[in-house]
Order: C-alpha cells, then structure tokens, then sequence
C-alpha cells in the first residue's frame, strides 16, 4: 500500500501529462478486462469513436481551439493545457513535430528516410505556420513524438504498418488469452504486464522512447511476457469432426 501510495504521488508531481493519459487508459482496461468485455465489442467501439470524430471534426477543433490554458505549476491548470491546441507551446511543437512527419512520409513514402534519421531530416519539412517559440532547426530537441508517425517517416507505410499489426495482435491475443485463463498467479501477471503494455500505447500516440533504454527495455519485456504466457497456456484444440 505504501508502495502504491509513493507511486501515486510521484506520478502526480512529475507533471507528465502523457503519463496521466495513458494511466487514464490503462484503468479503463482494467476495467475492460475485469468485466470481461468481448474483443469485436472493443474493435465496434473503436469503430463507433472514429466514425464520430469524423463527423464531428470541425466542431471538435473549435472546442479544442477554445481552450487557453497552458502548462504551469498549477495542478489544474496543467491537466486542463492538454487539450490546448491554440496556445500551449509543447502541444503545438507536437502538432509541428507530426505534420512534418507526415510531409517526409509524402516525399519517400514506401521505405522512408531510414531508421533514427527523423531528427536530422525534419528541419526542411516544418511549416512556417507550425513552427513555435521551442521549433529548432538543429538536429536536437526530440524527434516525431510519436511511436507510430516515426515509423511512418523513417521506415515507410510498412514501418508504421509494423507498429499497428505488434500493438493489434499483442491486445488481441491478450485479451483471448485472458478470458481462458482461471484465476491465478499467471492470469494476474498477464494482466500486469498488459496493463503496462497499455500505458505506452497509448504514451506512443504523443511520444516515441522506444530508442532509449529505459523505455525500450520494459516494452519488449512485457511483451515477451505476454507471448511466454500464450505459448504457455495453448487455447484448446477444435476436434475434428470425421463424417
């Protein structure tokens, strides 16, 4: 309990607004997986939420547009700033950093600029209207700030295909995976290790890490963990029926 009490607050004071949206995400699976919702409810869902936000895109920008906080030390103020797409420096530096992926993709776009290039290669492609107070032109300062726009501009449409088909068949297979398991000590390290997995998914759409170390490091483990336990506890073969 002290241990998730420290975890607690030193999540709260880090001030890192990725983090509180991906544990947001993550509680929600939590949930998702303890009321044992059916993977095709999961995908209909995302389906129905993608469809309204094409619908409702415009309106969706003004809303957003509307809002001027911007990051401080004010607790509320800074969870408010993260949906501030007009004025907040770091989240329009973000919106530069991807639309400049997206320009590299649209000049190489089957193999990309290569691998660890984007933050040599993306100083041309900013947009004059995109550059912020933090824009650099200098091969420093982060790179696309996401884990699926990297891919996109480094290795091409099939790098970012990459991306999606490891995060798709990792939440597809855990989830089947999770519902045959009783209860026990490997049912709730998968979901440990999910749940960890289901943070930096969700970081990855505002971030990329995976180059470092620290990040690196527990994504692939908890990944293998993920396939050790499938590989451990096979679904029951079908039997064949002989006419």
């Amino acid at each position: 309990m002290m241990f998730l009490l420290l975890l607690t607050v030193g999540l709260v004071f880090s001030y890192t607004r990725a983090a509180w949206v991906s544990l947001a995400g993550a509680l929600g699976m939590f949930l998702v997986m303890k009321l044992r919702v059916p993977t095709w409810v999961l995908l209909l869902l995302a389906l129905a939420g993608g469809a309204a936000y094409l619908v409702e895109r415009d309106q969706i920008t003004i809303a957003l547009e509307r809002n001027r906080d911007e990051s401080s030390d004010d607790l509320a103020e800074h969870v408010s700033s993260i949906s501030n797409i007009s004025s907040d420096a770091s989240n329009l530096e973000r919106i530069n950093r991807w639309n400049s992926a997206l320009r590299m993709w649209q000049e190489r776009p089957l193999f990309g600029w290569g691998p660890g290039t984007y933050m040599f290669q993306y100083a041309p492609f900013q947009a004059s209207e995109d550059r912020t107070i933090i824009s650099t032109n200098f091969g420093r300062g982060g790179n696309a700030h996401s884990e699926f726009l990297g891919p996109l501009s480094e290795q091409g449409v099939l790098g970012m295909l990459l991306m999606v088909a490891l995060v798709a068949v990792t939440i597809v297979r855990t989830m089947r995976l999770f519902q045959r398991l009783p209860e026990g000590e490997d049912r709730r390290l998968l979901m440990a290790a999910f749940l960890g997995l289901v943070t930096y998914y969700l970081h990855g759409v505002l971030n990329n890490f995976l180059d470092l170390d620290k990040a690196s490091v527990p994504f692939w483990g908890f990944t293998a963990m993920v396939v050790m336990l499938d590989l451990k506890n096979p679904a029951p073969q079908r039997k064949r029926q002989v006419s």
